[in-house]
């Protein structure tokens, strides 16, 4: 067996298969896809692994998706993103539908603009750039250090360096601030993504944002996150979007920060879930729950460090534990990054490795505001998409 990439155009017809994309649908799982789709629930749901099985609820609703169909309207192949590096991938062959998880082909550019300020922040990087998840990003890592609405003036100098994820030449997943500047009463005021996934100012000073408690005390970590291993003996990805803490059955699991229940309730792979809306387009996930605190219901906010409910072993789980995720508009990121209790100050060797990093940064903030570097308008979202063909021989 040996796998070809073949490219296909969505709007044509190729030795007469279809091509649509189409946005997941909120409330839509995985199994319930399956079944509306006509598709084989035992082989391409009941009779995957555990790992597997719990890696199809990580499909995010308002995630772009695939669909290769025959002329006769028959599902040849679908490709689903499960985050920015992985995809759950289905096909047809011989007429038995197969399942499973392949690399999204990707490549990241480093990007940067300047622009004038106008009216906010917010509302001028939307106008120049046509992208909320810029302004989303810009906004959100300077929210907590100065104040736009008091000392923001019109006229004042903007910059953003970012790095943005293409596939196919079309941008995808949400960008990451690199280092940013914004001029406010004639005073510079900088930030910088530094390598331990923080964000600092010029003197090293870690910028204070979205602030985690640790979901679980004094609890051992069990497995932790990875987006994207490779297993060398079973052959095939092994993503663990997450963090493990094993703890006693019955030990309290408390809101890692303030927000809003968006969900509550059992699912198969998850068992007995919470997820919890947060600001600054976080989302926290709390699963494999023995059972939640009395009074835990959808939309009930709740403050971080409250009991919402108790370790247990319920889903797929082969003891207990607790799963905890952490999302970025969408996006699976590391929790023991982004965990902490008190801003901090980078200090000997660390220090030294960021203010290396910061000249580099400078190096590349000055150049671009020196040729006053405009936003690059992005081609729109083509007929055009990859995938993974089957050929057995």
């Amino acid at each position: 067996m040996f796998r070809l990439l073949v490219l296909f155009l969505l709007s044509t017809s190729l030795f007469g298969s279809k091509i649509d994309s189409f946005r997941w649908e909120n409330g839509i799982s995985y199994l319930m896809f399956l079944q509306k789709h006509n598709l084989p629930a035992k082989k391409l749901y009941y009779d995957l692994d555990r790992y597997d099985q719990t890696l199809t609820e990580e499909i995010r609703s308002g995630t772009n998706y695939h669909v290769l169909k025959d002329n006769e309207n028959n599902i040849l192949q679908l490709l689903i993103p499960l985050n920015d590096e992985l995809q759950i991938h289905i096909y047809r062959y011989k007429d038995e539908y197969y399942f499973e998880i392949i690399p999204i082909i990707s490549n990241t550019k480093r990007e940067a603009f300047v622009l004038k300020i106008t009216h906010s922040p917010y509302y001028d990087i939307i106008k120049n750039t046509g992208s909320k998840k810029l302004a989303q990003i810009f906004v959100a890592n300077y929210k907590y250090s100065l104040n736009f609405k008091r000392d923001l003036r019109k006229g004042d100098t903007l910059i953003m360096m970012y790095d943005q994820k293409y596939r196919l030449g079309i941008p995808f997943s949400m960008p990451i601030l690199k280092a940013a500047m914004i001029e406010m009463r004639g005073k510079k005021h900088y930030i910088y993504h530094n390598d331990d996934d923080r964000y600092y100012n010029e003197k090293a000073h870690e910028i204070e944002g979205f602030l985690l408690a640790r979901p679980v005390k004094n609890a051992r970590i069990s497995s932790y996150f990875t987006k994207r291993r490779y297993h060398p003996v079973l052959k095939r990805y092994r993503p663990h979007l997450g963090v493990d803490y094993a703890a006693r059955r019955g030990t309290p699991i408390v809101a890692a920060g303030s927000g809003r229940i968006s969900f509550i309730g059992h699912t198969r792979g998850y068992g007995n879930l919470i997820k919890i809306r947060h600001s600054d387009g976080y989302t926290t996930l709390y699963a494999h729950q023995k059972s939640f605190r009395r009074g835990m219901k959808k939309g009930k906010y709740v403050k971080k460090g409250q009991v919402i409910g108790y370790v247990g072993s319920t889903g797929l789980s082969t003891g207990p534990h607790l799963h905890f995720g952490l999302y970025k508009h969408g996006r699976a990121i590391n929790p023991l990054r982004v965990v902490q209790v008190t801003t901090k100050k980078l200090k000997g060797k660390a220090k030294k490795s960021f203010l290396r990093l910061k000249e580099n940064y400078d190096q590349s903030l000055n150049i671009h505001l020196a040729n006053n570097t405009p936003y690059i308008k992005k081609p729109k979202p083509s007929n055009v998409c990859y995938f993974q063909c089957e050929e057995h021989l």
